[in-house]
């Protein structure tokens, strides 16, 4: 039976039979009786590899935290979560580079600094996520909008609609300031270099 622990490009959670290529989490969130009864419990939410080192975790143990999935990385980033320290190490250092020289900053951050900042930028307002706006020609591939009631990835010069089951229809950039999930520093980190995963059918960025 599917769990309700698969992430949107909003962060919210949804249950699903379609599986994750990527996992993570943001503290525990489910009961004892294995229901979800919070969005998020610490200010670190993770994007982490599926596989570590062979390390082997029953799902939803109590009071462990939960195991959350994503589509894939691009929108685990959405969501506001950032690579792993330990299962993503390199991929961690590129995103703390890539903030740093994005931002301007004088030296890399901590990891509680980039948690703070991403947790003011993925927040809900009146229970709808926050978001920024922005041209879509002016945004990095990797980001997701929102348009038309639904969750696009900006990739290839082209907008990919997201479902639970993958990338669905492909659509041309839309004119004009669109709503962009993608918290901004991420935005940022993504425009200074950093190349996040996005698990795309074959072909589905051809012009």
């Amino acid at each position: 039976m599917p769990h309700r622990n698969r992430v949107t490009p909003a962060g919210d959670l949804i249950t699903t039979p379609y599986r994750g290529t990527m996992y993570g989490n943001r503290g525990v969130l489910h009961n004892d009786d294995l229901v979800i009864v919070r969005r998020h419990q610490v200010r670190r939410w993770l994007v982490c590899v599926l596989e570590f080192r062979g390390r082997r975790r029953k799902i939803l143990q109590p009071r462990r935290y939960t195991e959350l999935f994503f589509h894939d990385e691009a929108v685990a980033l959405a969501a506001g979560h950032r690579p792993c320290a330990e299962c993503r190490h390199g991929d961690y250092q590129a995103f703390r580079a890539a903030w740093t020289t994005g931002l301007g900053l004088p030296q890399p951050p901590s990891a509680d600094s980039m948690d703070l900042v991403l947790h003011s930028e993925r927040g809900l307002v009146d229970g709808v996520r926050m978001t920024h706006k922005a041209l879509p020609e002016e945004l990095p591939d990797g980001v997701f909008i929102r348009w038309r009631n639904g969750y696009w990835l900006v990739h290839g010069r082209k907008l990919h609609r997201w479902t639970p089951a993958g990338y669905a229809e492909r659509e041309d950039l839309v004119g004009g300031p669109v709503d962009v999930l993608t918290p901004l520093s991420t935005v940022v980190a993504l425009q200074a270099g950093y190349r996040p995963i996005a698990d795309l059918p074959e072909g589905a960025t051809a012009g």
